[in-house]
C-alpha cells in the first residue's frame, strides 16, 4: 500500500541542540563503570574508537582499561570439603577486553539531547547506528503533535493519571522485565507473535491498573496491538476459557479470579480508607481524578472514602 502523502509539517523554533550532540545521532558509545573498586565514575567511550589496541583512561581516578589488561578482585582456593585438600587455586580476574566488549551500548537522542541505552531507540536499518535518531519517547511526542492526536497537557494528564493509579496500587519501584519475557518465551500471550527484548512488547497489568491492581500481580507479555485490545479490561473480557487456564499457570493468579467478574483490589481500598487525607493532599491538583476514584470505590464496594477524611474541600464534593 502506498504511503499517504503528509498534509502537515512541524515548524521548529528555538530548538535546544547542545553542541556536544550535533552530528552525534549515529555515534554509538559503550558505557561502563570504572573497574577501580574505589571509583564510582561511569565512563562513556565511542564504540568506533575501541579497536584491538584500546586504552581507556578514567577521567576521575586515572585508572586505565586497556586491551589484554586484567583486574584481580580476589585470590581463591577450591577446596574438597571431605578432606580439605586444595583442588585448584588462583585469582579471580576480569579481562578488560571481556569487560568492555559486554558493556551496554548508548547513543544520543537528537531531540532531547540525552544519552540513552540503544534499545530506547526504534530500529532503522538505513542508519549507520541501526537505530533512529530520536528516542522512543521523543518520537511518540513528535508524532502526537504532527498527527494532531495529543497536546502536551494531555500527555501530562495521562502521565499523572498513570502515577495516581500506581500510587493507589502501591506499585513496586521496579519489576524484572527480562524474567517476564523469559517466562512467556518472548511471545505475545494473546497472538503468539515473537517479541525481541526489550524493544518489542509490552508488560500488561493482567488485572487492570484502573482497579488499583499493581503490575506485580502476575503480569502478562503482550505485543503492542494486543496490549491495546486488552488495555483496561478484565481477563475474562478478552481471553477464552482455555487461554484463561494457561494464563493462571503463567501468572499464578487463580483461574476463578481471571474468569470471574472485575473487582477492585481490596488491599488498595483498605489503604485508601486509612490514608484518604494523604491521598487528597497528594492529588489535589487533579480534582476530577479524585472524584473518579471516590465514585469507583463507592460503586464497586459501597464505601465512601470521604467519610474517613478530616477535611474535604467543597469542590470535591460537587457533582459526585
Amino acid at each position: 500500500m502506498a504511503r499517504r502523502k503528509p498534509y502537515t509539517k512541524v515548524i521548529k523554533r528555538n530548538q535546544l541542540r547542545p553542541e556536544h550532540v550535533k552530528g552525534m545521532g549515529d555515534v554509538v558509545f559503550k558505557g561502563f563503570n570504572c573497574l577501580n573498586s574505589e571509583c564510582r565514575e561511569f565512563i562513556f567511550f565511542r564504540k568506533d574508537q575501541i579497536d584491538e589496541e584500546f586504552n581507556i583512561v578514567c577521567p576521575t581516578c586515572g585508572f586505565v582499561l586497556h586491551s589484554q589488561g586484567e583486574s584481580v578482585f580476589y585470590d581463591y582456593q577450591l577446596v574438597n570439603i571431605h578432606d580439605n585438600s586444595i583442588i585448584e587455586e588462583g585469582q579471580f580476574t576480569i579481562l578488560h577486553d571481556d569487560y568492555v566488549h559486554e558493556a551496554q551500548e548508548y547513543k544520543y537522542c537528537i531531540i532531547c539531547g540525552t544519552l540513552k541505552p540503544l534499545e530506547f531507540f526504534d530500529r532503522h536499518s538505513a542508519r549507520q547506528s541501526g537505530r533512529q535518531g530520536e528516542c522512543r519517547l521523543c518520537k511518540t511526542l513528535y508524532n502526537s503533535i504532527k498527527n494532531q492526536t495529543r497536546i502536551i497537557d494531555q500527555h501530562r494528564e495521562a502521565s499523572e493519571k498513570r502515577r495516581l493509579y500506581g500510587f493507589l496500587a502501591r506499585e513496586p519501584a521496579k519489576i524484572d522485565a527480562k524474567a517476564i519475557y523469559d517466562k512467556f518465551e518472548h511471545r505475545c500471550f494473546r497472538c503468539g507473535r515473537q517479541l525481541a527484548y526489550p524493544e518489542e512488547g509490552n508488560i500488561d497489568h493482567t488485572l487492570p491498573a484502573k482497579l488499583f491492581w499493581p503490575i506485580s500481580t502476575g503480569p502478562t507479555l503482550l505485543c503492542s496491538d494486543c496490549n491495546n485490545v486488552k488495555h483496561g479490561k478484565w481477563p475474562s473480557e478478552v481471553y477464552s476459557p482455555s487461554k484463561l487456564k494457561r494464563l493462571a499457570v503463567y501468572t499464578g493468579i487463580q483461574y476463578e479470579v481471571l474468569a470471574g467478574k472485575p473487582f477492585i483490589n481490596p488491599e488498595a481500598v483498605h489503604w485508601l480508607l486509612q490514608n484518604v487525607d494523604t491521598f487528597i493532599e497528594r492529588w489535589i491538583r487533579y480534582p476530577d481524578e479524585i472524584k473518579r476514584v471516590r465514585n469507583l470505590v463507592l460503586e464497586m464496594t459501597g464505601k465512601d472514602v470521604f467519610e474517613n477524611a478530616k477535611i474535604v474541600p467543597e469542590f470535591l464534593k460537587a457533582n459526585k
